[in-house]
């Protein structure tokens, strides 16, 4: 096996209130814990200040061998790969959903869940991922039930005979119980966080927000200048609603450019995907052309990773066929799961945590495992290589 001495890596993350320097803290702690299980030298570089997207150097190297061991590069054992990593993240659309008041996000979390319903998305959720569909309908459950609990409250006095004048203060309690109660019990469950992400999940499946698309036009030129930067392998990983982001973005430059992508080795790897999120809308029919484009070119290795206790994915679910294209070229599905990365202690803590076990993805392992997120995208091997695990190609 050639190994890799430089590469370009792409990384959509997922929709979390987190910049490109959070992102990049992030990748650090997991890098550092991925190197201390696999035994390697790890260095994690400044961000680069006028680059876009935003971007830093990994730097991984056999044990010992570092940036200073040049007689360790002689031995057949040693190995060094440099790779650079663009953050894609989006998260000025996060902080343009989550930034509105309290009444605003409600409204508009229940306006997409109706939108949802109406294009089929609930319908194709629970055909194809019945887990996902009970996951799409639990915060707008527990704020519905919130809701009758606030109105039984404010007219309850009414309810059992008392004057209407009662209602100048079990209104008011009502208000307190939902502000100073619901609310603050709800972000326990990320309640109007996943409201946010509902509203993008429409965004991105009907196309029809003006400051959505220009985002991601403006993002595919950033992503075709990055694309120049010479390497062994281009990498473009996603994670949940990230992924949806990539299919957009990367379908347009295949739009622009067909060939854009000739002569280069190029793994796209979608992790714990939710392109099937916003694909399964009837709307969505330019979401899904560009899931067909990325399956179709002859350039592109589609590996799909998905874990069956993490519910927020669509297990075991052909991606490419469901969007409409069973005559293209399917994505290769890696099956993971997540208590063989983490000690038992460790999955004990996080599996009551739905949304924490979804983020184990991009996160380091306590345990050797058939993947790791920082060896895709920094190790030494090619990230083809992961979609093979039964064939013990992983580092000795």
């Amino acid at each position: 096996m050639k190994l890799i001495k430089k590469r370009v890596v792409l990384h959509f993350p997922g929709f979390e209130p987190l910049d490109g320097l959070a992102h990049r803290a992030r990748y650090e702690r997991s890098a550092r814990q991925s190197a201390a299980v696999w035994g390697y030298s790890v260095e994690t570089g400044a961000p680069d200040p006028a680059s876009d997207p935003f971007s830093f150097e990994v730097t991984t190297g056999s044990a010992g061998a570092g940036e200073t061991a040049p007689a360790a590069e002689t031995s057949s054992a040693a190995w060094r790969t440099r790779s650079r990593i663009h953050m894609v993240d989006h998260d000025v659309l996060v902080r343009r959903l989550r930034g509105r008041n309290t009444l605003s996000r409600i409204i508009a979390g229940f306006r997409s869940c109706a939108e949802i319903m109406l294009e089929g998305g609930m319908r194709g959720y629970f055909k194809h991922a019945w887990r996902f569909g009970l996951f799409f309908l639990f915060p707008f459950l527990l704020t519905t039930l919130a809701i009758v609990l606030t109105a039984e409250i404010a007219i309850l006095p009414y309810s059992l005979g008392f004057s209407a004048l009662h209602l100048l203060w079990s209104g008011p309690l009502a208000l307190c119980f939902f502000i100073a109660a619901f609310l603050p019990f709800s972000e326990r469950f990320h309640t109007l966080h996943l409201f946010a992400d509902w509203e993008m999940a429409v965004a991105l499946g009907r196309m029809d927000r003006e400051d959505f698309n220009e985002w991601l036009e403006e993002r595919a030129t950033a992503v075709r200048k990055a694309l120049t930067e010479e390497a062994d392998e281009y990498v473009i990983s996603s994670h949940s609603m990230g992924s949806s982001v990539a299919a957009h973005v990367i379908g347009i430059l295949l739009e622009r450019e067909p060939e854009v992508f000739r002569g280069k080795r190029v793994v796209f790897a979608t992790l714990g995907s939710a392109i099937l999120q916003c694909a399964l809308l009837s709307s969505a029919s330019l979401l899904r052309a560009r899931v067909g484009l990325i399956a179709r070119c002859p350039e592109i290795f589609w590996l799909d990773v998905q874990c069956l206790t993490d519910s927020i994915n669509f297990y075991k679910v052909p991606v490419v066929a469901v969007s409409g294209h069973a005559d293209a070229p399917p994505a290769k599905i890696l099956l993971i799961r997540v208590k063989q990365m983490l000690t038992s202690e460790h999955y004990r803590k996080i599996r009551q945590d739905q949304l924490r076990v979804h983020r184990q993805y991009v996160l380091g392992p306590d345990l050797k495992a058939p993947f790791d997120f920082t060896l895709m995208t920094s190790g030494p091997m090619p990230a083809s290589v992961f979609a093979f695990p039964e064939q013990s190609r992983l580092p000795a």
